[in-house]
């Protein structure tokens, strides 16, 4: 406890004790309560709770992944278009190959019996790659990491070391 801190709780002591109190009792309250601060400061330091570590998060959002693949995506196409319509054409690229190569189904029966469709999941990572060098220019091919959950949903991400 710092020593201005100390001398407040001697004033505030000071304050709230009565002429009918000796010395004695004085400095034996005063003691208690610099004690009981200095506990309480203590215990509020240990009773903090601990952060969920990195790994722990990883492991449940392991779980729901039923799979996970990485592939190079063929842009090339995106080049036929006009200069003002490649880099929406190039998503558009990257949607069609992954509903194809990860099986995603969108077909009305499923809807039916299990309610809602699954859902594909471009990251901002991916699109601003794409994005990079503006709507005239994106690149050739992309390496993306493709996650399928329990459920059917299909999230694209930006393959490590991209």
């Amino acid at each position: 406890m710092k020593m201005e801190d100390k001398e407040e709780v001697l004033e505030e002591v000071e304050e709230k004790t009565s002429e009918n109190m000796t010395e004695e009792e004085t400095k034996d309250e005063i003691e208690e309560l610099l004690s009981e601060d200095s506990d309480e400061a203590i215990v509020e330091e240990k009773e903090e709770p601990e952060p969920i570590s990195s790994k722990k998060k990883k492991k449940e959002k392991d779980e729901d992944i039923v799979e996970e693949r990485i592939y190079t995506i063929p842009l090339g196409k995106a080049l036929v278009r006009p200069p003002k319509k490649r880099a929406p054409r190039a998503i558009s690229l990257i949607r069609e190959f992954v509903t194809k190569h990860m099986k995603l189904d969108t077909s009305v029966l499923t809807e039916e019996e299990k309610g809602e469709l699954p859902k594909l999941t471009i990251s901002n990572a991916v699109n601003e790659k794409v994005w990079s060098r503006s709507i005239k220019k994106p690149p050739r091919k992309i390496r993306v990491r493709t996650t399928k959950d329990k459920e059917g949903n299909i999230k694209i991400f930006l393959a490590e070391g991209e």
